[in-house]
């Protein structure tokens, strides 16, 4: 369970900084940009190191995690981070 529950995260950090990403570039978010991408290295290695099982539970935990990283970037980046029109 431990396994399914660090894929879960892995994916979700993942994924959620992939979408920042997105955001951050299509918005002119040079040092913002420039960070995330730290982010996603960190998050690639983790969601790498911990893919090699498969559990139903695993692959649950890493399917799961990439719909919920992706609306929790989105939220944030329109609550925090985008400027105010």
């Amino acid at each position: 369970m431990m396994t399914a529950l660090l894929l879960l995260a892995s994916t979700f950090a993942l994924v959620f900084a992939l979408g920042l990403q997105s955001q951050l570039v299509n918005n002119g978010h040079y040092a913002g940009a420039f960070c995330n991408s730290l982010l996603i290295s960190f998050a690639q290695l983790g969601a790498l190191q911990v893919v090699h099982t498969h559990t139903a539970w695993d692959i649950a935990a890493y399917i799961a995690g990439g719909p919920m990283g992706i609306v929790a970037s989105m939220y944030i980046y329109r609550t925090r981070i985008r400027r105010p029109q």
